[in-house]
């Protein structure tokens, strides 16, 4: 028996072929014949099945373990491909025209002819043009939308390499495209795009600025810092449940920077298998903690922050501190996945330092 066959619903060893024409051709083969098909995305990993076909839309459900009320994403080539399958407006064709093919989901009225189950139910369609060349390759040799949310089991970090792929699903699904490691590290900005107004719902690599200096103004849900209750209907990826979670836990600390580096340091001290994730320069030269770098800007800890947060996992750590960030540009996005990481645990560094009880927040 091939090691790829699938046997009692699991697959003996996931295949993982590099994303070249080959296996493109290949991946493509089983996108077509209703499988699913890890592959990378300028933003994650993503895992791929037929849009339009509600037992592949399943089928990435259970690979994951998916809650049903999590809306997926339908990645196609361009605009016109996108007008095929949702409600496009004037709106939507200039946010598409300034920032597709690239990180950037329009939420959108869905078409009568789509699954209902690729939205989670709802009315709306969530639409992207990748930009990653091999992404858009399969896209294109398939003939048919992919939805795919990030190719990881629900809940922990997303992947950022194939290798972070084959850890959470091997056995899952027949194949992985390996494309090498994402450029941006987290997953697309998703805006509404509904109203006269867009609206961000998950901040990313494209920021309300840069949205703003394109439609003149750019709102941003108050859902993106919090969770939401019980009653509220998540109408994107990445709000409701609990998203990109290592295993240790993790605490944010809030703050002035030298605050925060005292707090960080009084939190870690005396603590094994324990890392505190920091900009570079917050911490010092013989500062006693096991500093992993976030690196320079929110630029490098978009790109870094999923990485270190596996790397976590691999090597046992038992407990994370990091710094917060500011709450705009890029910044936004990676305070938007850290608060979900950390299941919003954030602390005041001067309340830390006094040794006063934490307020929720």
């Amino acid at each position: 028996m091939p090691d790829t066959e699938k046997t009692q619903g699991r697959w003996l060893h996931t295949e993982c072929l590099p994303a070249d024409h080959e296996g493109i051709i290949k991946a493509a083969r089983v996108l077509t014949d209703g499988g699913l098909v890890a592959f990378p995305t300028e933003t994650v990993y993503g895992l791929g099945g037929n849009a339009l076909n509600p037992a592949a839309i399943a089928a990435i459900f259970n690979a994951k373990g998916r809650p049903a009320d999590n809306p997926l994403i339908a990645h196609v080539l361009n605009a016109q491909e996108a007008a095929r399958y949702g409600e496009w407006n004037a709106l939507a064709q200039t946010l598409a025209e300034a920032f597709w093919p690239g990180p950037l989901t329009l939420i959108v009225p869905r078409k009568s002819g789509v699954p209902a189950a690729v939205s989670a139910g709802l009315d709306s369609l969530a639409l992207r043009a990748p930009s990653h060349p091999a992404a858009r390759a399969l896209i294109a040799a398939c003939g048919f939308p992919l939805a795919a949310p990030s190719a990881n089991r629900s809940g922990s970090p997303s992947p950022t390499t194939a290798r972070h792929v084959l850890s959470d699903l091997d056995g899952r699904i027949p194949l992985i495209l390996d494309g090498g490691a994402s450029e941006v590290g987290l997953e697309s900005t998703v805006v509404d795009a509904t109203g006269d107004l867009p609206l961000i719902l998950r901040p990313g690599a494209v920021t309300p600025e840069m949205i703003a200096m394109v439609v003149g103004e750019c709102r941003i849900a108050d859902s993106v810092m919090r969770q939401l209750k019980d009653y509220e209907v998540a109408p994107s990826p990445g709000m409701r449940h609990q998203h990109y979670a290592p295993h240790a836990h993790l605490t944010l600390v809030d703050g002035s920077p030298e605050d925060q580096r005292k707090a960080l340091l009084k939190l870690a001290a005396g603590r094994e298998n324990t890392w505190v994730l920091a900009l570079d320069g917050l911490m010092r030269e013989g500062d006693a903690v096991s500093l992993q770098p976030l690196g320079k800007d929110a630029h490098a800890a978009a790109h870094r922050l999923f990485y270190l947060l596996r790397r976590a996992d691999e090597e046992g750590v038992e407990a994370l501190f990091a710094q917060t960030l500011p709450r705009d540009g890029l910044g936004l996005a990676v305070m938007n996945r850290m608060v979900r990481a950390a299941g919003f645990d954030i602390l005041d560094a001067k309340s830390v330092l006094n040794d006063e009880p934490q307020e929720e927040r």
